[in-house]
């Protein structure tokens, strides 16, 4: 959680996407974000706050899809660090 902003990973969520992605809820609004690019695959949140998830995204690319493949196999996931 940065600026508000809530990332959620849910554990053997690959089947409606098919693709690498999370969850951000900001203010009652969710976007789903395919990684690691951050393209939308569905919702909206207001885009000063897609902007900042979107940078947050590019920063820890890396660290979210190992975090994908941990979650998609039910294991734990490692903390990520917010964006500051």
């Amino acid at each position: 959680m940065f600026y508000g902003i809530i990332i959620y990973v849910y554990f053997f969520d690959n089947k409606k996407h098919k693709k690498p992605h999370i969850h951000v809820k900001y203010s009652g609004d969710e976007v789903v974000l395919e990684l690691p690019d951050g393209e939308i695959l569905e919702g909206s949140i207001p885009n000063p706050k897609m902007k900042l998830v979107q940078a947050w995204i590019e920063i820890h690319k890396d660290e979210l899809l190992a975090n994908w493949e941990l979650a998609i196999n039910g294991q734990e996931l490692f903390k990520i660090e917010p964006l500051k």
